[in-house]
């Protein structure tokens, strides 16, 4: 078939719509002196600049976007999954999964297009060097948000590449020193160690009238975070500490520790660590006839610790950030949902990620983007946010304004509010 012609020297113009609206390719061709276009519209040369243009057009960082104008906004989330501390990890990552399917079940429209959520769940093994990695890997790939690390010796040296890299972070992280640094991109959305810490110092004194206590913590930023601030609150009060110990997250065996210990006779022993090593130590403790009761922050504040440790967790108090979900309609409902689509129950900040993922839509939607990353944190910074285990709002240094705790026991070998 013949070519469509034009006058000699005149520029024909046609719109070539490749896929539907909004993205249109504009093609301009001109006439030859016999009255051809030159160069054709079905021209190798014009396909590859169609193709090139759309291309351009549609691969964003963060996003993808397809013909019906859907934005798909991924979220990143850093976590152990393997390892001792993965029952945690995989606890974040439901609430997190659980919220975004929520949204996309709800549906969510930012500035005119309808949002469907996506999770990259990485594994950073509770390992610094590891979660860098993890850290790289999730910016690089272009996601929009992360929700974690878990970990505060993870978390910190992970903020330094988002921050490199403007992307937002909500950890559950708990060493002050993560928010010190002067980074605005990081929005902790759980109780710091300061909150923790302090609190069982009070319990300490002012509820179990302790006079005097053995600090044991496992090194780790975390741990190491959380006895420090329970030391200083806890001798504001005026309780002794008779003893302080240190042991590794990855110890199993406490009893010479805990041998140690039992010659100075404490009233309680705080233990600034996780689950994995909190559970034996009960059980150990039981063992060598300690009297003492076992205090803790929300490392140790989850179902495992019922589940490892038995009849020993009886002596466990502990401190979480929130409310006590059982305490509202909305934390039951969510404790059901939970319960439903899971089968299990949670361990500690489950709801935290669910609120988190949930605070991040609600920024999103204010902010009229899903992809400037820079608007994104700034709408967080002014957040106002009312989830289920509390209202969302950060101070300067993007810690929780008034995070709320609350005191746990474990009976029937899962964490319940103190006094109930």
């Amino acid at each position: 078939m013949p070519r469509r012609t034009a006058e000699a020297g005149r520029p024909l113009t046609r719109l070539a719509r490749y896929p539907q609206p909004p993205y249109i390719l504009e093609v301009t061709s001109y006439a030859d002196q016999t009255g051809m276009v030159w160069p054709p519209l079905s021209s190798p040369g014009v396909r590859m600049l169609r193709l090139a243009t759309i291309a351009v057009a549609v691969v964003t960082t963060g996003f993808t976007l397809s013909a019906n104008a859907q934005v798909v906004v991924t979220i990143g989330h850093s976590a152990p999954l393997t390892g001792p501390q993965s029952p945690n990890g995989k606890d974040n990552e439901n609430g997190a999964r659980l919220a975004i399917e929520e949204l996309n079940k709800t549906g969510v429209t930012v500035a005119g297009q309808k949002v469907t959520f996506k999770l990259d769940s990485e594994d950073d093994q509770a390992d610094p060097k590891i979660g860098v990695q993890v850290a790289q890997k999730l910016v690089d790939s272009g996601v929009v948000a992360v929700v974690g690390p878990y970990n505060s010796g993870v978390a910190i040296p992970a903020s330094r590449v988002f921050n490199a890299g403007g992307v937002p972070m909500l950890p559950v992280a708990s060493n002050p020193a993560l928010t010190k640094q002067g980074f605005k991109n990081i929005f902790r959305i759980g109780a710091s160690d300061e909150q923790l810490g302090g609190t069982m110092g009070q319990f300490a004194a002012k509820t179990l009238k302790a006079k005097t206590a053995a600090v044991i913590d496992d090194r780790t930023a975390y741990g190491q975070g959380v006895a420090e601030q329970f030391i200083k609150v806890a001798k504001a009060n005026g309780i002794q500490i008779v003893d302080q110990e240190f042991t590794n997250s990855a110890a199993t065996d406490f009893l010479g520790i805990l041998t140690t210990i039992k010659a100075r006779n404490p009233d309680v022993i705080f233990f600034g660590g996780y689950a994995a090593q909190g559970a034996p130590m009960a059980k150990q403790m039981r063992q060598r006839g300690l009297r003492a009761k076992l205090l803790g922050g929300d490392g140790i504040c989850s179902a495992d610790m019922g589940k490892v440790a038995g009849d020993a967790a009886s002596i466990v108090y502990c401190a979480q950030g929130g409310i006590a979900l059982d305490k509202t309609s909305a934390g039951r409902e969510f404790l059901q949902k939970y319960k439903a689509a899971y089968n299990t129950d949670t361990q500690v900040y489950a709801v935290s990620y669910y609120d988190g993922v949930k605070l991040l839509a609600d920024a999103m939607v204010k902010a009229g983007t899903t992809t400037d990353k820079a608007k994104l944190i700034a709408e967080l910074a002014k957040e106002n946010y009312k989830g289920v285990a509390g209202t969302y709002s950060f101070d300067e240094y993007g810690d929780l304004k008034g995070a709320p705790t609350t005191v746990y026991v474990i009976k029937n070998g899962l964490p319940v509010p103190y006094g109930q």
